[in-house]
């Protein structure tokens, strides 16, 4: 589904991405594992257009989407929650999910698709004429991910979905997550919280300065004692 060859991505002078290649294969959940600044949220943002690559090739469904915009990525089925939500403040949860629907002409699909996301965050729906600036931290996460879920999306990207919020909310977080997944949205994953990441994945890759390190099966990597060390607190 996708597929990312010898991808560079530079900063000015600082090399970000060194020679990445991975691939999510359609109905996973793919995890991408490192500590800060090792090139897991730019990893996210040239999939999604965010940031233009250096050198290298990024294919949806063996369509070379390199070049493409970020919006004209949206159109094509990828959907991207960044890391601190990014959620429109000033406006209402509702005003927020319309947004996300802007590029779907389907408006009977989006209706129902309203319905869904509500389905799926009860809280949202009790919420919905609130300013999302008022809501909680693990409500503000729940507007993001539904957000993005109302461009209907056959691939979506997740930047640190548990950052800040409580363990009890991180766990019902990751149960949504997985749930999405079981209906048929692949996930690629970006995430601090290794445990939670690997318990949820079918894949992972563990990246390094930028680097992809090692990849596997999440429940292999699990049970790798340096991974433990490194990431799972021993």
């Amino acid at each position: 589904m996708l597929e990312l060859n010898g991808v560079n991505l530079f900063y000015g002078g600082i090399h970000a991405l060194k020679n990445i290649s991975l691939k999510v294969e359609e109905g996973e959940i793919v995890t991408l594992i490192g500590a800060n600044g090792a090139g897991k949220s730019s990893t996210l943002k040239a999939i999604s257009g965010i940031e233009k690559i250096k050198s290298g090739k990024i294919k949806l469904y063996d369509k070379d989407i390199t070049a493409l915009q970020a919006e004209q990525i949206v159109k094509l089925g990828v959907s991207h929650v960044p890391e601190g939500r990014r959620i429109f403040s000033s406006m209402t949860v509702m005003e927020n999910l319309e947004l996300g629907a802007y590029t779907r002409k389907d408006k009977a699909e989006v209706k129902k698709d309203y319905d869904k996301v509500f389905s799926i965050f009860p809280r949202l729906l009790e919420r919905k004429e609130q300013l999302a600036g008022t809501l909680s931290g693990g409500e503000q996460q729940m507007l993001a991910i539904g957000r993005a879920l109302m461009s209907k999306p056959k691939l979506l990207l997740l930047d640190e979905p548990s950052m800040g919020l409580a363990p009890i909310i991180v766990k019902e977080i990751f149960s949504i997550i997985k749930d999405i997944n079981k209906e048929g949205t692949t996930i690629l994953l970006v995430e601090q919280n290794a445990y939670m990441a690997l318990q949820a994945a079918d894949r992972a890759y563990i990246i390094r300065n930028g680097e992809i390190e090692m990849e596997g099966k999440a429940e292999d990597l699990m049970q790798n004692e340096e991974i433990k060390n490194a990431y799972l607190g021993g």
